[in-house]
């Protein structure tokens, strides 16, 4: 294990103290998981954005896409369980 030091601001540094209390942690143990869950959240948005550019760059080499509305119907249909066909491609014209 590291050991990294930063300095709080009083205010952010109490904060945490009563956040961490009503956890019932320590502090050291509740930045740990603020952390670590902040790295999480940070690793997630990464993966999203680069599975949106692949896509992206899918749509623009194919010309394929799927119209907004058939694909709602298909999230809004699988949301509640109810079987469906997932929506086909089309290519936009030029």
């Amino acid at each position: 294990m590291s050991t990294t030091t930063i300095d709080l601001p009083e205010e952010l540094s109490e904060r945490v103290r009563q956040a961490a209390e009503r956890a019932g942690l320590s502090q050291q143990g509740f930045i740990l998981l603020a952390i670590e869950e902040k790295t999480r959240q940070e690793a997630r948005r990464y993966d999203f954005e680069q599975t949106a550019e692949q896509r992206y760059e899918q749509i623009q080499a194919t010309g394929e896409s799927l119209s907004w509305s058939d694909m709602r119907r298909y999230l809004e249909d699988h949301a509640v369980g109810k079987e469906s066909l997932a929506p086909c491609a089309w290519r936009a014209s030029s």
